[in-house]
């Protein structure tokens, strides 16, 4: 069946309501363990229930058959035929984990496609290389290189480059002498004991294609741009750049290079970069920029950009399929000058421009990037690789405003982070949560997923109204890149200028793309009606106070302004043209418009070109004890929109943008929302798929729709343009009044039994004497330390690169010492692989005979005999050790409670019953399940009104005399659950949990950290706490309700 192309059909109110799989988000599908293909199918399943409309094939973290090879390619075609048979879509990943175009190290093995750079080195340096390896492209030094020059380097008492000559290799020089050197990259462990490709040489990416492409589409060519629309490709960069600290640093500076770049440098410029390598590295005398740092950063990105996203884009497109991903490093203009030079350019040929959206940022420049490419190129959307690196407890309400504000600004392939097919091993640990069946909530997750469908089939549609560009600034940052003390404040400076003028705009409905330089240097258009690139046109174009500017650029802003075209110079115009000193842009500024680098100036300037906008006025939580301090406008301030033409109507999107600054307590607002012209809007409810007209007003040109919301709401509407009356469901909202509080709960119910995690215990190796207790984790490591094994780390070789069986010489022994209130008579004890260990349970030897598994089907579950006794009891576990032996944490399950008190644990009775309140306190501290309160109570006849405001867990679902109701998961937290008569009623609240005070970082001490990575669990110093860290889970206080419809 070929999937219908997203542009072409109108949304209808069926397909508004049950969008299909085009329109669903299709996670990454982590292959992380030795592949079953019957696990596989019947995780198809799995992800179909959760809303999904497909996955991408994902090479993870612990893969342990051979990548490309004829079993995982056999997996491949049974997961696209299965895919195909449930209507869902199957999307494909280029490479073994990330980042992209080593194809797991088989492109790499062969040297002359590794990666190159360019190794300045003060003679005589003895600094030994940082041997840390990460999952990126850093440089790995080697001993295999070539000698390029020599540098004899005068520089002042202040650091700055007085002059400079090449010399011999042996020559002494008279003031600081340098070596250079072409390195090529030594090996690492994260690219499977090889090395990242050289991005800079279109034969290593070629090399890239035949392995990997070609090999998909010799297996699954057929189903090429229909069951397999896209590939991935992830994070592909160049060599990181380094900078010194300070001029009279001596140490390695690191710059990405390559076999022919001074060639290809000279064959561009005219001009040896050679000649004059020291201008990459020092700052010249009297604040002169070099001419020559800008060419090489400009033929840097061209070379990475030509080499891998043109090369890899293009053979795409021939072969019926679109490339996404996204670049390393998209955030601010050091990230991207450090990874690629430049985000935009390298993104040009992709088929759907992406992102990476990391810890729930706000990182706006990102996005508008790739929307920017997007527009330009005509793409359909732009894809996020969205939820990573969030952690367990990232719940529903989260997922959504993530999922919002980045879809007001493009996005329209959400590829959620992460489901895993394991969590063997160290694949727990890879950047959770699992968007999948271990949580306990994943087939809540059409709740959130419906909404996003019923959302694309709107968004993409029609063409984007968009009159503003700005010149992207990242060449002006190209001219700093140099020694910190010297260019840190300027580039600060720059960095900052780039922060406001995207908030400046998007925060007060000013949509806008950034324009390349790069990618307009080869846009042929004229801009004599409009300002042209690509296929937008722009009304307006911003220079936001760049530095450097193209040649290019500045014709193309001549000619725009000289027919009449409306150019914005905000503060000082650009000083330079290609690097090179002009009072060219000053003498344009003049002819234009000239504001200083202010907000209201920018918004003053640009008032006419504004379609939307929207007032905001919070309708509850107003204290009039609180002297405001500030001048907040009546203008929404946390808001972004989307417009869009789709033939003679317009679709607008409007969606909050950053958490509240408490999550529990929020408050309604109403918001004016105005729109240039006259329509009559529809509103396109996502959350229940209803569409309906609702009221508005057209006054003075603008149509006023007013409309009812809470801090994570969205609002989609349709505006058909009439002349006639504007007529439609008038919003009416009322205060709740009478509140009442719900009586405690009479019981509870767990969906799973109850849980005792075992970290932490005695240990002995091989026949050595017993040890202190200490982490399962920490005392793995110290294993592998002693035996010279790879520790388990961010960075290790994957499974399936050590094809051969191994030897197991040796043997670790644990001792874990239980406490317990109580006798406990049927318990049963979860670990991986309980059938290689050796299990004694109170000195007697327990069978590893298999009955379950605990949250994920490699936690094997087995019955303890004789249960849990009163007082100590013993488990003691030899496992045998070996390179590819996990460690991993071990639980008790049962119907008990457990007491914690700093490191300390005991079994306890389990709790009758429970109060609202955190529940670890209350016997569950390790509980990682679903929870059901149940509540009796009486209430008068009417309209029941439930109020949820302190919860913690994915969601709260509620059912009423054995119905179910719905969810709470929104704040203000409310759900109306209809008329009910006077008497007595029983209400369930059902908390869905995660996994984070079982699974999570419990022994984190620090708890602002945001990058919830594998190396998370083994922090250090004062990161590392003995003690456990919980996070608190439940109902908080005691919920609300009202009856409606007699007093309001």
């Amino acid at each position: 069946m070929m999937k219908k192309d997203l542009q072409n059909d109108r949304p209808d109110s069926a397909l508004f309501r049950n969008p299909t799989s085009e329109y669903r988000a299709a996670p990454f599908w982590a292959w992380n363990c030795k592949l079953s293909k019957e696990q596989l199918l019947r995780q198809i399943d799995q992800i179909q229930a959760m809303g999904m409309g497909g996955f991408h094939i994902h090479s993870r973290v612990g893969l342990d058959t051979e990548y490309l090879g004829k079993e995982f390619m056999d997996c491949v075609k049974s997961c696209c035929s299965k895919a195909k048979a449930e209507g869902m879509l199957c999307r494909l990943y280029d490479e073994d984990r990330w980042p992209s175009g080593s194809a797991g190290g088989f492109v790499t093995k062969d040297l002359k496609y590794r990666n190159r750079f360019l190794a300045v080195v003060p003679r005589g340096c003895t600094n030994k290389a940082d041997e840390t390896f990460v999952s990126a492209a850093k440089a790995v030094r080697s001993k295999n290189r070539t000698y390029l020059g020599s540098y004899d380097i005068i520089l002042d008492h202040d650091g700055y480059m007085v002059s400079y000559r090449r010399i011999g290799r042996e020559e002494d020089g008279k003031g600081h002498v340098w070596d250079a050197f072409l390195e090529v990259s030594g090996d690492t462990p994260w690219f499977n004991n090889q090395a990242y490709v050289n991005t800079l040489d279109k034969k290593a990416i070629d090399r890239f294609i035949e392995i990997t492409h070609e090999k998909y589409y010799q297996e699954l060519g057929s189903e090429f741009g229909r069951e397999i629309p896209t590939i991935f490709t992830d994070e592909p960069q160049t060599v990181q750049k380094s900078a010194l600290r300070n001029p009279f640093e001596e140490t390695a500076v690191v710059l990405p290079f390559t076999d022919d770049f001074e060639q290809t440098f000279q064959n561009k410029y005219g001009v040896s970069l050679l000649e004059h390598l020291p201008e990459l590295v020092w700052e010249k005398q009297g604040g002169k920029v070099s001419q020559i740092r800008y060419w090489y950063h400009a033929h840097v990105c061209d070379r990475f950009s030509e080499a891998f996203g043109d090369n890899i884009g293009k053979w795409c497109s021939k072969h019926g399929i679109k490339l996404t991903g996204h670049m390393m490093n998209e955030w601010t203009l050091h990230s991207q000058t450090t990874s690629v030079g430049d985000v935009m350019r390298p993104m040009k040929e992709f088929g759907i421009p992406g992102v990476d959206m990391l810890c729930d940022r706000r990182e706006l420049s990102t996005v508008k990037q790739a929307e920017s490419v997007s527009h330009q190129m005509g793409r359909n959307g732009v894809m996020s690789e969205l939820y990573g690196v969030t952690g367990w407890d990232f719940d529903f309400r989260s997922h959504k405003l993530a999922g919002d504000w980045q879809a007001a600004l493009g996005v329209t392939l959400r590829v959620p982070h992460l489901t895993w097919v394991s969590m063997e091993g160290e694949a727990k640990r890879d950047y959770p949560a699992s968007i999948g069946y271990q949580s306990p909530w994943y087939r809540e997750y059409p709740y959130i997923e419906n909404h996003f469908a019923r959302l694309n089939t709107a968004l993409t549609r029609g063409r984007p109204i968009v009159k503003v560009g700005v010149i992207h600034p990242i060449e002006s940052y190209w001219l700093y890149w140099g020694n910190q003390r010297q260019t840190s404040v300027v580039r600060q400076d720059l960095e900052s200028d780039f922060t406001e003028v995207i908030q400046w705009l998007l925060y007060n409905f000013i949509d806008f793309d950034f324009i390349s330089e790069s990618m307009l240097s080869e846009d042929s258009q004229s801009c004599t009606d409009a300002f042209h690139m690509g296929g937008m046109t722009y009304e307006a174009v911003v220079v936001p106070q760049c530095h450097t500017i193209r040649s290019t650029t500045l014709h193309k802003l001549q000619e725009f302004a000289g027919h009449g075209g409306k150019v914005i110079f905000m503060g000082e115009p650009p000083r330079y043209v290609d690097a090179v000193f002009s009072e060219e842009p000053a003498l344009l500024a003049h002819q234009c418009t000239r504001i200083p680098y202010q907000r209201g100036p920018l918004l003053n300037s640009l008032r006419d070109l504004r379609d939307v906008d929207v007032e905001m006025n919070a309708v509850e939580g107003k204290d009039p004890t609180r002297v405001q301090q500030w001048e907040t406008g009546v203008r929404a301030n946390n808001m972004f929109y989307q417009l869009r033409q789709d033939g003679d109507s317009r679709w607008l999107f409007l969606a909050h943008v950053n958490k509240p600054r408490n999550r529990d307590i929020t408050f309604m607002e109403k918001l004016d929302i105005h729109v240039r012209g006259r329509y009559q809007p529809v509103l396109y409810d996502t959350m229940t798929g209803e569409i309906h007209p609702v009221d508005a007003e057209y006054k003075e040109g603008w149509t006023r729709i007013p409309y009812y919301c809470s801090q994570y709401d969205s609002v989609l509407l349709r505006l058909q343009k009439t002349q006639g009356a504007i007529m439609g469901e008038k919003q009416i909202y009322t205060v709740p009044k009478n509140k009442l509080y719900l009586p405690e709960p009479q019981s509870f119910t767990l969906d799973e039994k109850n849980v005792m995690l075992l970290d932490i215990a005695e240990y002995a190796f091989d026949s050595g004497p017993w040890n202190p207790q200490e982490e399962l984790l920490r005392i793995d490591n110290r294993f592998r330390r002693k035996l010279g094994y790879p520790l388990r780390m961010e960075a290790l070789a994957q499974p399936w690169v050590t094809k051969n069986e191994e030897k197991i010489e040796h043997t670790l022994h644990l001792r874990f010492t239980i406490f317990s209130d109580i006798a406990v008579p049927e318990v049963q004890f979860a670990m991986e692989h309980p059938e290689n260990a050796g299990i004694i349970w109170n000195g007697k030897q327990v069978s590893s005979e298999i009955n379950g598994w605990y949250v994920d089907e490699s936690i094997q579950t087995i019955d303890l005999p004789d249960g849990v006794r009163k007082g100590p009891n013993s488990m003691e576990l030899s496992i045998p050790f070996g390179p590819k032996t996990n460690v991993e944490w071990c639980y008790l399950l049962g119907s008990f409670g457990v007491s914690v008190a700093g490191r300390e644990k005991k079994i306890t009775e389990m709790p009758d019953s429970l109060a609202y309140g955190d529940i670890v306190r209350q016997g569950l501290p390790f509980y990682a399940g679903n929870l059901t309160y149940q509540i009796p109570f009486s209430c008068k006849a009417g309209a029941l009104h439930i109020e949820v405001p302190h919860y913690r867990g994915a969601l709260v679902q509620v059912t009423l005399d054995g119905k179910k109701i719905g969810n709470i998961a929104l704040a203000p937290y409310r759900l109306d659950c209809g008329r009910v008569q006077e008497g007595h009623h029983t209400l369930k609240l059902k908390v869905f949990g995660n996994r984070i005070n079982a699974f999570g970082a419990l022994h984190n001490a620090d708890s602002t950290e945001e990058w919830y990575g594998p190396n998370l669990w083994r922090t250090s110093g004062n990161k590392w706490s003995y003690e456990y860290q919980f996070k608190k889970m439940g109902i908080l206080s005691t919920p609300q309700y009202w009856i409606a419809g007699n007093d309001d």
